[in-house]
Protein backbone atom coordinates (compact mmCIF):
# COMPACT_ATOMS: atom_id res chain seq x y z
CA UNK A 1 0.00 0.00 0.00
CA UNK A 2 1.47 3.10 -1.01
CA UNK A 3 0.38 5.03 1.13
CA UNK A 4 2.09 3.63 4.00
CA UNK A 5 5.09 4.98 2.19
CA UNK A 6 3.99 7.97 2.19
CA UNK A 7 3.44 7.78 6.02
CA UNK A 8 7.31 6.92 6.12
CA UNK A 9 9.02 9.79 4.43
CA UNK A 10 6.62 12.08 7.04
CA UNK A 11 7.71 10.27 9.74
CA UNK A 12 11.34 10.98 8.36
CA UNK A 13 10.79 14.79 7.14
CA UNK A 14 9.49 15.33 11.11
CA UNK A 15 12.17 13.13 12.62
CA UNK A 16 14.46 16.21 10.83
CA UNK A 17 12.10 18.92 11.61
CA UNK A 18 12.81 18.33 15.52
CA UNK A 19 16.63 17.48 14.60
CA UNK A 20 16.64 21.33 13.64
CA UNK A 21 14.68 22.58 16.32
CA UNK A 22 16.41 20.68 19.27
CA UNK A 23 20.27 20.62 18.13
CA UNK A 24 20.59 24.20 19.70
CA UNK A 25 19.47 23.33 23.50
CA UNK A 26 22.16 20.67 23.22
CA UNK A 27 24.96 23.11 21.15
CA UNK A 28 24.09 25.76 24.04
CA UNK A 29 26.24 23.79 26.22
CA UNK A 30 29.24 25.15 24.30
CA UNK A 31 27.43 28.82 22.63
CA UNK A 32 27.03 29.81 25.93
CA UNK A 33 30.57 30.10 27.14
CA UNK A 34 32.18 31.07 23.84
CA UNK A 35 29.80 34.27 23.61
CA UNK A 36 28.80 35.02 27.37
CA UNK A 37 25.68 34.18 26.88
CA UNK A 38 23.46 33.33 30.25
CA UNK A 39 20.47 31.38 30.90
CA UNK A 40 17.82 34.07 30.64
CA UNK A 41 19.20 35.20 27.26
CA UNK A 42 19.64 31.80 25.61
CA UNK A 43 15.92 31.48 26.66
CA UNK A 44 15.39 34.36 24.30
CA UNK A 45 17.15 32.25 21.47
CA UNK A 46 15.21 28.98 22.16
CA UNK A 47 12.25 31.06 22.35
CA UNK A 48 13.21 33.39 18.96
CA UNK A 49 12.38 29.86 16.92
CA UNK A 50 8.58 29.47 18.24
CA UNK A 51 7.90 33.31 17.91
CA UNK A 52 8.47 32.54 14.07
CA UNK A 53 7.54 29.18 14.25
CA UNK A 54 3.71 30.50 16.09
CA UNK A 55 3.55 33.07 13.56
CA UNK A 56 3.55 31.80 10.05
CA UNK A 57 1.20 28.44 10.94
CA UNK A 58 -1.66 30.16 9.54
CA UNK A 59 -0.01 30.96 6.21
CA UNK A 60 2.16 28.02 5.96
CA UNK A 61 -1.29 25.33 6.49
CA UNK A 62 -2.70 27.96 3.92
CA UNK A 63 -0.04 27.44 1.50
CA UNK A 64 -0.39 23.88 2.06
CA UNK A 65 -3.98 23.33 1.10
CA UNK A 66 -3.62 26.08 -2.08
CA UNK A 67 -0.53 24.65 -3.40
CA UNK A 68 -0.24 21.29 -2.24
CA UNK A 69 2.03 19.99 0.48
CA UNK A 70 4.45 18.02 -2.16
CA UNK A 71 5.85 21.84 -3.10
CA UNK A 72 5.48 23.59 0.01
CA UNK A 73 7.12 21.03 2.14
CA UNK A 74 9.86 20.34 -0.26
CA UNK A 75 10.67 24.40 -0.61
CA UNK A 76 10.08 24.66 3.48
CA UNK A 77 12.60 21.94 4.30
CA UNK A 78 15.07 23.61 2.14
CA UNK A 79 14.34 27.16 3.61
CA UNK A 80 14.95 25.92 6.80
CA UNK A 81 17.79 23.69 6.30
CA UNK A 82 20.06 26.87 4.51
CA UNK A 83 18.85 29.15 8.09
CA UNK A 84 20.16 25.71 10.47
CA UNK A 85 23.52 26.03 8.35
CA UNK A 86 23.74 29.76 9.19
CA UNK A 87 23.00 28.98 13.08
CA UNK A 88 26.66 27.63 12.78
CA UNK A 89 28.50 31.75 11.75
CA UNK A 90 25.15 33.65 13.17
CA UNK A 91 27.74 34.58 16.16
CA UNK A 92 30.39 35.44 14.22
CA UNK A 93 28.37 37.58 11.00
CA UNK A 94 28.40 40.69 9.95
CA UNK A 95 24.56 41.36 11.56
CA UNK A 96 26.79 40.94 15.27
CA UNK A 97 27.26 44.62 14.82
CA UNK A 98 23.96 46.27 14.63
CA UNK A 99 22.29 43.48 16.71
CA UNK A 100 25.19 42.02 19.02
CA UNK A 101 25.81 38.17 19.46
CA UNK A 102 22.25 37.36 20.71
CA UNK A 103 20.50 39.52 18.21
CA UNK A 104 22.08 37.40 15.26
CA UNK A 105 21.01 33.64 17.22
CA UNK A 106 17.18 35.13 17.52
CA UNK A 107 16.75 36.37 14.19
CA UNK A 108 18.72 33.13 12.62
CA UNK A 109 15.86 31.37 14.91
CA UNK A 110 13.15 33.14 13.85
CA UNK A 111 14.04 32.07 10.55
CA UNK A 112 13.97 28.56 11.06
CA UNK A 113 10.81 28.78 13.02
CA UNK A 114 9.41 30.79 9.68
CA UNK A 115 10.76 27.92 7.52
CA UNK A 116 9.48 24.94 9.41
CA UNK A 117 5.75 26.31 10.33
CA UNK A 118 4.62 24.93 7.29
CA UNK A 119 5.23 21.36 8.32
CA UNK A 120 2.83 19.75 10.32
CA UNK A 121 0.20 21.62 9.03
CA UNK A 122 1.23 20.32 5.62
CA UNK A 123 1.56 17.07 7.21
CA UNK A 124 -1.63 17.04 8.25
CA UNK A 125 -3.27 17.86 4.63
CA UNK A 126 -1.66 14.87 3.34
CA UNK A 127 -3.07 12.80 6.12
CA UNK A 128 -6.28 14.35 5.18
CA UNK A 129 -5.70 13.59 1.56
CA UNK A 130 -4.04 9.77 1.59
CA UNK A 131 -5.53 8.34 4.40
CA UNK A 132 -9.18 6.89 5.36
CA UNK A 133 -10.36 8.32 8.50
CA UNK A 134 -10.50 5.22 10.42
CA UNK A 135 -6.60 5.41 9.88
CA UNK A 136 -6.08 9.19 10.56
CA UNK A 137 -5.02 9.15 14.10
CA UNK A 138 -2.75 6.57 13.70
CA UNK A 139 -1.13 7.90 10.58
CA UNK A 140 -0.85 11.22 12.99
CA UNK A 141 0.34 9.02 15.78
CA UNK A 142 3.02 7.69 13.43
CA UNK A 143 4.35 10.91 11.72
CA UNK A 144 4.13 12.57 15.03
CA UNK A 145 6.10 9.88 16.64
CA UNK A 146 8.56 11.80 14.84
CA UNK A 147 8.87 14.44 17.21
CA UNK A 148 10.21 11.99 19.97
CA UNK A 149 12.56 9.76 17.42
CA UNK A 150 14.24 13.33 16.23
CA UNK A 151 14.39 14.60 19.73
CA UNK A 152 16.03 11.20 21.21
CA UNK A 153 18.83 11.48 18.92
CA UNK A 154 19.52 14.58 18.71
CA UNK A 155 21.22 14.87 21.95
CA UNK A 156 23.76 12.04 21.61
CA UNK A 157 23.99 13.04 18.01
CA UNK A 158 24.98 16.50 18.16
CA UNK A 159 26.84 15.86 22.01
CA UNK A 160 28.98 13.15 19.67
CA UNK A 161 29.69 15.97 16.30
CA UNK A 162 30.44 18.82 19.28
CA UNK A 163 33.13 16.74 20.89
CA UNK A 164 35.01 15.36 17.52
CA UNK A 165 34.15 18.64 15.38
CA UNK A 166 33.03 21.41 17.31
CA UNK A 167 29.30 22.59 17.67
CA UNK A 168 29.61 24.45 14.44
CA UNK A 169 29.71 21.28 12.70
CA UNK A 170 26.38 20.02 14.47
CA UNK A 171 24.31 22.70 12.67
CA UNK A 172 25.97 22.13 8.87
CA UNK A 173 25.59 18.30 9.08
CA UNK A 174 21.94 18.83 10.14
CA UNK A 175 20.94 20.85 7.25
CA UNK A 176 22.62 18.41 5.00
CA UNK A 177 20.22 16.21 5.71
CA UNK A 178 17.28 18.25 5.55
CA UNK A 179 18.58 18.80 2.10
CA UNK A 180 18.49 15.41 1.36
CA UNK A 181 15.42 14.53 2.54
CA UNK A 182 13.80 17.80 0.70
CA UNK A 183 15.04 16.15 -2.70
CA UNK A 184 13.74 13.07 -1.60
CA UNK A 185 10.11 13.79 -0.63
CA UNK A 186 9.87 15.93 -3.83
CA UNK A 187 10.84 13.00 -5.82
CA UNK A 188 8.58 10.41 -4.39
CA UNK A 189 5.35 12.37 -3.23
CA UNK A 190 2.46 13.85 -4.52
CA UNK A 191 -0.11 15.86 -3.22
CA UNK A 192 -3.05 13.52 -4.07
CA UNK A 193 -2.99 9.79 -4.59
CA UNK A 194 -4.93 10.28 -7.46
CA UNK A 195 -2.02 11.71 -8.91
CA UNK A 196 0.39 8.77 -8.12
CA UNK A 197 0.53 6.30 -10.79
CA UNK A 198 1.42 3.68 -8.00
CA UNK A 199 -1.96 4.05 -6.27
CA UNK A 200 -3.79 1.62 -7.41
CA UNK A 201 -7.99 1.52 -7.51
CA UNK A 202 -8.31 -0.63 -4.58
CA UNK A 203 -6.24 1.54 -2.44
CA UNK A 204 -7.71 4.67 -3.78
CA UNK A 205 -11.23 2.43 -2.77
CA UNK A 206 -10.07 2.30 0.93
CA UNK A 207 -8.56 5.48 0.63
CA UNK A 208 -12.17 7.23 -0.42
CA UNK A 209 -13.99 4.78 1.55
CA UNK A 210 -15.28 3.12 -0.98
CA UNK A 211 -15.65 6.47 -3.49
CA UNK A 212 -12.82 5.32 -5.34
CA UNK A 213 -10.65 8.28 -7.22
CA UNK A 214 -13.51 11.16 -5.70
CA UNK A 215 -11.86 14.76 -5.66
CA UNK A 216 -11.06 16.53 -2.16
CA UNK A 217 -13.32 17.53 -0.61
CA UNK A 218 -14.78 21.30 -1.07
CA UNK A 219 -12.79 23.96 1.34
CA UNK A 220 -15.30 25.71 3.66
CA UNK A 221 -15.52 28.80 3.70
CA UNK A 222 -13.63 30.48 6.14
CA UNK A 223 -15.78 32.43 8.14
CA UNK A 224 -17.34 29.32 8.93
CA UNK A 225 -14.45 27.73 10.12
CA UNK A 226 -13.25 31.13 12.56
CA UNK A 227 -17.08 31.36 13.46
CA UNK A 228 -16.50 26.78 15.14
CA UNK A 229 -15.97 27.02 18.67
CA UNK A 230 -14.33 23.55 18.52
CA UNK A 231 -11.14 25.13 16.77
CA UNK A 232 -10.77 28.00 19.55
CA UNK A 233 -10.95 25.27 22.01
CA UNK A 234 -8.50 23.26 20.42
CA UNK A 235 -6.44 25.79 19.84
CA UNK A 236 -6.44 26.92 23.92
CA UNK A 237 -6.09 23.47 25.38
CA UNK A 238 -2.77 23.27 22.47
CA UNK A 239 -1.68 26.44 23.77
CA UNK A 240 -1.43 24.49 27.38
CA UNK A 241 -0.04 21.48 25.54
CA UNK A 242 3.23 22.92 24.30
CA UNK A 243 4.05 24.95 27.21
CA UNK A 244 4.71 21.58 28.21
CA UNK A 245 6.57 19.90 25.33
CA UNK A 246 8.95 23.61 24.89
CA UNK A 247 9.99 22.45 28.59
CA UNK A 248 11.67 19.41 27.33
CA UNK A 249 12.74 20.15 24.09
CA UNK A 250 14.39 23.43 25.29
CA UNK A 251 15.40 23.18 29.16
CA UNK A 252 15.62 19.05 29.68
CA UNK A 253 19.33 18.30 28.83
CA UNK A 254 20.53 21.85 30.65
CA UNK A 255 18.23 20.89 32.99
CA UNK A 256 19.94 17.06 33.56
CA UNK A 257 23.54 18.65 33.17
CA UNK A 258 22.98 21.39 35.66
CA UNK A 259 20.51 21.03 38.25
CA UNK A 260 20.78 16.72 38.42
CA UNK A 261 24.97 16.99 38.05
CA UNK A 262 25.43 14.15 34.98
CA UNK A 263 28.19 15.25 32.62
CA UNK A 264 27.71 16.23 29.06
CA UNK A 265 27.49 12.97 27.55
CA UNK A 266 25.84 11.15 29.87
CA UNK A 267 23.33 13.94 30.09
CA UNK A 268 23.28 13.32 26.70
CA UNK A 269 22.04 9.99 26.84
CA UNK A 270 19.57 10.77 29.19
CA UNK A 271 17.84 13.00 27.67
CA UNK A 272 16.56 10.79 25.18
CA UNK A 273 14.21 8.98 27.72
CA UNK A 274 11.17 11.74 27.22
CA UNK A 275 11.77 11.46 23.29
CA UNK A 276 11.97 7.48 23.60
CA UNK A 277 9.19 7.13 25.71
CA UNK A 278 7.11 9.96 23.30
CA UNK A 279 8.24 7.73 20.10
CA UNK A 280 6.60 4.50 21.52
CA UNK A 281 3.35 6.66 23.04
CA UNK A 282 2.52 8.42 20.49
CA UNK A 283 1.53 5.64 17.87
CA UNK A 284 -0.07 3.91 20.60
CA UNK A 285 -2.26 6.47 21.22
CA UNK A 286 -3.41 7.20 17.53
CA UNK A 287 -4.15 3.14 17.80
CA UNK A 288 -6.09 3.74 20.67
CA UNK A 289 -7.98 6.79 19.28
CA UNK A 290 -8.43 4.85 16.09
CA UNK A 291 -10.29 1.96 18.19
CA UNK A 292 -12.20 4.11 20.74
CA UNK A 293 -13.57 6.10 17.65
CA UNK A 294 -15.31 3.26 16.41
CA UNK A 295 -16.30 1.90 19.54
CA UNK A 296 -17.53 4.64 21.02
CA UNK A 297 -17.84 7.86 18.85
CA UNK A 298 -15.41 10.35 17.18
CA UNK A 299 -15.72 12.53 20.13
CA UNK A 300 -15.98 10.52 23.22
CA UNK A 301 -12.89 8.06 21.79
CA UNK A 302 -10.85 11.18 21.38
CA UNK A 303 -11.41 13.03 25.30
CA UNK A 304 -10.96 9.70 27.07
CA UNK A 305 -7.52 9.17 25.02
CA UNK A 306 -6.84 13.02 25.99
CA UNK A 307 -7.82 13.40 29.42
CA UNK A 308 -6.15 9.72 30.78
CA UNK A 309 -2.92 11.02 28.85
CA UNK A 310 -2.77 14.24 29.76
CA UNK A 311 -4.16 13.64 33.38
CA UNK A 312 -0.72 10.69 33.66
CA UNK A 313 1.32 13.71 32.44
CA UNK A 314 0.64 15.61 34.91
CA UNK A 315 1.01 13.41 37.51
CA UNK A 316 4.49 12.15 36.41
CA UNK A 317 5.78 15.65 36.28
CA UNK A 318 5.40 16.04 39.91
CA UNK A 319 6.96 12.71 40.78
CA UNK A 320 10.04 13.56 38.63
CA UNK A 321 10.40 17.03 40.18
CA UNK A 322 10.21 16.18 43.58
CA UNK A 323 12.37 12.72 43.22
CA UNK A 324 15.31 12.67 45.04
CA UNK A 325 17.82 10.45 42.95
CA UNK A 326 18.73 11.91 39.54
CA UNK A 327 17.74 9.15 37.76
CA UNK A 328 14.27 8.25 39.23
CA UNK A 329 13.55 11.78 38.33
CA UNK A 330 14.92 10.81 34.56
CA UNK A 331 12.41 7.70 34.74
CA UNK A 332 9.19 9.91 35.88
CA UNK A 333 10.07 13.06 33.62
CA UNK A 334 10.34 10.81 30.80
CA UNK A 335 7.20 8.77 31.26
CA UNK A 336 5.46 12.20 31.80
CA UNK A 337 6.77 13.64 28.14
CA UNK A 338 4.97 10.18 26.97
CA UNK A 339 1.87 10.74 28.03
CA UNK A 340 1.27 13.37 27.15
CA UNK A 341 2.79 12.76 23.84
CA UNK A 342 0.11 9.71 23.83
CA UNK A 343 -3.03 12.43 24.16
CA UNK A 344 -1.45 14.54 21.16
CA UNK A 345 -3.81 12.49 17.79
CA UNK A 346 -6.81 13.58 19.43
CA UNK A 347 -6.22 17.67 19.30
CA UNK A 348 -4.75 16.83 15.29
CA UNK A 349 -6.84 14.55 14.26
CA UNK A 350 -10.48 16.88 15.85
CA UNK A 351 -8.54 19.42 13.46
CA UNK A 352 -8.89 17.59 10.56
CA UNK A 353 -12.72 16.66 11.39
CA UNK A 354 -13.69 20.04 11.71
CA UNK A 355 -13.14 20.86 8.34
CA UNK A 356 -11.03 18.37 5.96
CA UNK A 357 -11.01 20.46 3.27
CA UNK A 358 -9.35 23.61 5.12
CA UNK A 359 -7.30 20.69 7.08
CA UNK A 360 -3.53 22.48 6.94
CA UNK A 361 -5.29 26.00 8.03
CA UNK A 362 -7.33 24.61 10.82
CA UNK A 363 -4.38 22.46 12.07
CA UNK A 364 -2.01 25.75 11.40
CA UNK A 365 -4.97 27.73 13.82
CA UNK A 366 -4.38 25.39 16.45
CA UNK A 367 -0.30 24.91 16.50
CA UNK A 368 -0.35 28.69 16.41
CA UNK A 369 -2.09 29.17 19.41
CA UNK A 370 0.20 26.01 20.98
CA UNK A 371 3.39 28.03 19.50
CA UNK A 372 2.41 30.87 21.59
CA UNK A 373 2.55 28.73 24.74
CA UNK A 374 5.78 27.11 23.23
CA UNK A 375 7.13 30.70 23.19
CA UNK A 376 6.35 31.53 26.87
CA UNK A 377 7.98 28.21 28.86
CA UNK A 378 11.33 28.49 27.50
CA UNK A 379 11.95 31.87 29.09
CA UNK A 380 9.29 31.08 32.12
CA UNK A 381 11.12 27.98 33.22
CA UNK A 382 14.83 28.97 33.98
CA UNK A 383 13.07 32.53 35.31
CA UNK A 384 10.94 30.39 37.80
CA UNK A 385 14.19 28.42 38.43
CA UNK A 386 16.50 30.83 39.26
CA UNK A 387 13.30 32.35 41.78
CA UNK A 388 11.34 29.66 43.49
CA UNK A 389 13.57 26.89 42.25
CA UNK A 390 13.24 24.12 39.66
CA UNK A 391 10.79 21.89 41.70
CA UNK A 392 8.23 25.15 41.20
CA UNK A 393 9.27 25.73 37.60
CA UNK A 394 8.37 21.94 36.54
CA UNK A 395 5.05 22.05 38.62
CA UNK A 396 3.65 24.72 36.34
CA UNK A 397 4.31 21.92 33.26
CA UNK A 398 1.95 19.93 35.09
CA UNK A 399 -0.57 22.44 35.84
CA UNK A 400 -0.79 23.15 32.18
CA UNK A 401 -1.33 19.61 31.52
CA UNK A 402 -4.38 20.04 33.53
CA UNK A 403 -5.32 22.85 31.50
CA UNK A 404 -4.86 21.59 28.26
CA UNK A 405 -7.20 18.32 29.69
CA UNK A 406 -9.52 20.32 31.04
CA UNK A 407 -10.48 21.69 27.36
CA UNK A 408 -12.39 18.42 26.60
CA UNK A 409 -15.28 18.11 28.43
CA UNK A 410 -16.36 21.46 26.59
CA UNK A 411 -15.70 20.30 23.34
CA UNK A 412 -18.57 18.79 21.31
CA UNK A 413 -19.40 17.42 18.13
CA UNK A 414 -20.74 20.67 16.29
CA UNK A 415 -19.57 24.06 17.62
CA UNK A 416 -23.01 25.12 18.89
CA UNK A 417 -23.57 21.28 20.52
Amino acid sequence: MYRFRILALLLGLSVVTYLDRVNISVAAQRIMPEYGLDAITMGYVFSAFTLGYALFQIPGGWLADRFGPRRILSLAVLAWSVFTAATAVAGDSPLVAALGVAGALVLTRVLIGIGEAAAYPAYSRVIADWFPPRERALGLGVTIAGVGLGAAVTPPFIAWIMEHWGWRWAFWISAAVGVALAGLWWRVARDRPEQHARVGAAELAVIRGGRGGAERPLAEPWGLVLRDGRVWLLTFGYFFFCYVIYVYLSWFYLYLVRERGFAVLEGAWYAMGPFIAITLFTPLGGWLTDRLSGRLGALPGRRRVAMLGLGLTALCIMLGATAVQPLWAVFFLSLGAGWLYFAVTPFWSMAIEIAPGRAGAVAGIMNTGGNLGGVLSPVAIPWLGQHYGWSVALATAAGAALAAAAVWPWLRSRSHG
